[in-house]
């Protein structure tokens, strides 16, 4: 079992100079921590590199009670004079924007939200689009009895780790997308209200197979290691969530929807090191710039039907063309015209 302590710093790879001057990254993990084959190991996955390649030195910060301890742990990152602070965590939007003001030297880097400060980077994932190709892949699957493992039931769930604007996102958009298939498929919705207790996670998804769901999405970090583990005892599937989780449980991992943290996180270190200040700056990251999709599916291809692949291909077309809108209930996506390429 790993251990927590109320703040543990870990050296990652390398120090040293970059343009003179050493930059310090410190890396402040979410509910879960490092270890969830999810968010936590996607953003770290980003910054590592960056350490590979830019030279900057890398810790990890991560706390039993990352919520409650938020803006200590902010704070003791910028007393430590780490030039960059980046937090996973997204409840952490109630507390950076004071202590941004107090450490304006520091660029704080806030994923999930827009923190309008000088000194912070944020990063916007539109995971309501993914999130809908997933749907819709996951409607059509269940209507087809001929697949393996499909009862043709129309019955499709979904597992969030805890009620919230920032879940319910990918939630909705996986709803819209099932919907637009065919308004009949029904969506079992559920909380685990944690993101690392695969045991509950595997409960839900039980609860949800027993009730007739031959797909359930999982948005709950380590906690959905649970609901994969479910879907390949069952027989039935998973959709995986943030990282490409298609090998975990192959032929019972549908698809996973892409959160590409990796990407934005390195994007905004290497423009600081080059001399590109990302303060003040909102990184968009959608289907447009591969900053959300779904996994290559390289476990289940020979399972879906070649149509149902053309079929998300078409859907994702549509949404690059502004054909379909998928809804945003956060309200921080914007328009494709109006965001980073």
């Amino acid at each position: 079992m790993r251990k927590f302590f109320t703040v543990v710093f870990s050296v990652m790879l390398i120090g040293s100079a970059v343009f003179g001057a050493e930059v310090k990254v410190a890396y402040i993990t979410s509910r879960g921590g490092l270890g969830d084959l999810s968010w936590n190991d996607t953003g770290f996955a980003g910054v590592t590199k960056a350490a590979q390649d830019f030279g900057v030195t890398v810790r990890v910060i991560e706390s039993p009670d990352p919520v409650g301890m938020g803006e200590k742990l902010l704070r003791d990152a910028a007393r430590a004079g780490f030039n960059i602070v980046i937090t996973m965590e997204y409840a952490h939007l109630t507390v950076l924007p004071a202590v941004a003001k107090d450490f304006p030297n520091t660029l704080f880097v806030m994923l999930n939200y827009i923190i309008d400060a000088p000194n912070v980077a944020s990063i916007i994932f539109y995971e309501h689009e993914g999130s809908f190709l997933a749907g819709a892949l996951a409607a059509m699957v269940v209507s087809n009895t001929s697949i393996p493992g499909i009862r043709g039931n129309k019955i499709i769930g979904v597992i969030g780790g805890t009620k919230s604007l920032g879940i319910d996102k990918f939630i909705v958009g996986y709803q819209e997308g099932a919907h637009y298939i065919d308004p009949e498929i029904q969506v079992l919705v559920a909380y685990s209200e944690s993101f690392g207790d695969p045991a509950k996670g595997r409960e839900l998804a039980l609860a949800m197979f027993n009730a007739g769901a031959d797909v359930v999405y999982q948005v709950a970090g380590a906690t959905g290691m649970g609901v994969i583990q479910a879907a390949k005892e069952t027989g039935h599937y998973a959709i995986g969530v943030d990282t490409d989780q298609d090998y975990i449980a192959p032929e019972h991992v549908l698809t996973s929807v892409l959160k590409r943290a990796d990407i934005a996180l390195y994007t905004v270190i290497k423009d600081y090191v080059e001399g590109r200040n990302p303060g003040g700056k909102v990184y968009h990251m959608n289907l447009k710039n591969g900053g959300v999709g779904l996994s290559e599916m390289k476990y289940t291809r020979h399972i879906i039907p070649a149509e149902y692949i053309a079929k998300i291909e078409e859907l994702t077309q549509k949404i690059l063309r502004g054909e379909i809108v998928v809804p945003d209930i956060t309200g921080l996506s914007k328009p494709y015209s109006e965001t980073n390429p």
